[in-house]
């Protein structure tokens, strides 16, 4: 889920840079602090605009820099245990797929795809139900849920998110619009 936080904190602005445009420092620093950043309760900064210097900065004994505190608004992804999510397939392997969704992926273990037993076709990049002789390619949008999260604050892309399709209105999107169809004409 994405959301959008006004929040204020404090940037480091080294001695060898004073010289510079003050506001056009003070907002790349703080670009460079905190997007693309994990913050402590799981959230993603994705994005970091709206930066306003607060007051006067202060230094400290011994250092030098300039600690200026900053406000700005930060559009975070902050993805929710039990969540909705509808992706990409980023990368097919022998234990099943990744799916890119927002700023990260999940996994999309084998057992978690579909009701039926499933052929890994690794040369082919894709996984296929050996009954419903349905497939899964790089490329393919998904909805699944996250069932397990584990966010690695030190480095994002590291973290471990499990997703399952198992269950009704979650699939191929491809897959749903089949089983909507064949549902129709059931009725007919």
């Amino acid at each position: 889920m994405y959301v959008i936080a006004s929040k204020e904190d404090v940037i480091r602005i080294p001695p060898d840079l004073l010289g510079e445009d003050f506001d056009k420092l003070s907002e790349r620093l703080t670009q460079e602090s905190f997007q693309n950043k994990v913050e402590g309760d799981g959230s993603y900064n994705v994005l970091v605009k709206g930066i306003e210097p607060v007051g006067e900065g202060r230094i400290i004994h011994g250092d030098g820099a300039v600690y200026q505190k900053v406000k700005f608004d930060a559009l975070m992804f902050r993805p929710l245990l039990h969540e909705i999510v509808e992706g990409t397939i980023c990368e097919i392997l022998k234990f099943g797929a990744f799916v890119r969704f927002g700023p990260l992926d999940g996994l999309l273990h084998i057992s978690q795809i579909m009701d039926d037993r499933i052929d890994v076709d690794i040369d082919g990049r894709r996984l296929l139900g050996k009954e419903t002789k349905r497939e899964l390619r790089l490329g393919d949008a998904v909805r699944a849920r996250v069932v397990s999260l584990s966010i690695n604050e030190r480095s994002p892309r590291e973290s471990k998110i499990g997703l399952t399709m198992r269950q009704p209105g979650l699939g191929k999107l491809e897959w749903l619009e089949e089983d909507r169809n064949k549902g129709k004409d059931e009725k007919k």
